[in-house]
């Protein structure tokens, strides 16, 4: 299969090679075109409009802005062939997918979301999961590629924003994961336990799921080295924050973590991984409630 990439991060680096040895044909525009100077076997390609030219397209841009940029320019999708499918694979806001839907419609073609659960190394090993939701056909007729990709796809409904606000929603209950990982340890460490001793505990017993044991390691060894960059998963808590906000919700435990994100990201941590903001600890005294402090990366 003809397949145009549109973005080429640390993901989609993850996942071309996979494309390339199955013996899929992958072209490639990335706004930075030295960043695909490892990627072997790929066409590069002169504009985002090209890739609209083949069977799939697979983008995965960083946010919203990217994607105002790069897709809902009338460049890029005006001379799309009819017969392409367009797989976003971006974690993006509900409202901008409705956007790009009915820019798609306009267009005469065929959108899906497809954000996934997966670090990069996941991605690499083919063990993604897929949150897919749009035309069942579409779905259908590219299940092969995600079948390559991923372990499991998770159907989501007809409309593509409906896979978007799973995705938020589950980043939003990682990003609270890693929030009770960070206190808990702490409360245990300040009545003498070992912070690695009752990770260990808490992740093969109560909490044995793959975030709760990927992040708990994190911060039991303090090192962070980005999985998934902090300054990513503030924007996903935003877009989750957001999204409530629309629907007349409140979400108390997101604006929490929100504000530990921040404080992260103002000192200099944004290009390490999320679970780094679990080092921004609050300690309490008689005289002021509540004082935020910090401790060492």
């Amino acid at each position: 299969m003809n397949i145009g990439f549109i973005g080429t991060g640390s993901m989609g680096k993850a996942i071309i090679p996979l494309l390339i040895k199955a013996g899929h044909h992958v072209s490639a525009w990335n706004r930075s075109r030295e960043a695909m100077a490892d990627l072997e076997g790929v066409r590069p390609l002169e504009s985002p409009a090209a890739a609209f030219q083949e069977a799939v397209v697979i983008s995965l841009l960083a946010d919203d802005r990217a994607v105002r940029e790069v897709l809902l320019s009338p460049q890029a999708l005006g001379k799309a062939d009819k017969r392409c499918i367009h797989i976003v694979m971006s974690t993006l806001s509900p409202l901008l997918m409705k956007a790009l839907q009915t820019a798609h419609h306009d267009a005469g073609i065929a959108l899906i979301a497809a954000p996934v659960f997966g670090v990069p190394a996941v991605a690499a090993r083919g063990e993604l999961n897929i949150l897919a939701a749009g035309s069942q056909a579409a779905i259908a007729t590219v299940q092969p590629i995600f079948d390559l990709l991923g372990k499991k796809t998770w159907f989501l409904g007809d409309q593509p924003d409906q896979a978007c606000i799973a995705k938020i929603a589950g980043n939003m209950m990682i990003t609270q994961a890693i929030q009770s990982l960070g206190e808990a340890s702490v409360l245990a460490e300040r009545y003498g336990l070992s912070p690695a001793v009752f990770i260990e505990l808490m992740t093969q017993t109560l909490f044995a799921s793959p975030s709760y044991q990927r992040y708990g390691q994190n911060i039991v060894a303090g090192t962070f080295e980005p999985g998934f960059k902090l300054s990513l998963g503030l924007k996903d808590i935003n877009l989750a924050i957001d999204a409530a906000r629309l629907k007349d919700l409140a979400l108390p435990a997101a604006d929490a973590v929100r504000s530990k994100m921040t404080a992260a990201v103002a000192r200099g941590l944004g290009n390490k991984d999320w679970s780094v903001f679990a080092t921004e600890t609050v300690t309490r005294s008689d005289e002021q409630p509540f004082t935020a402090t910090v401790m060492d990366v």
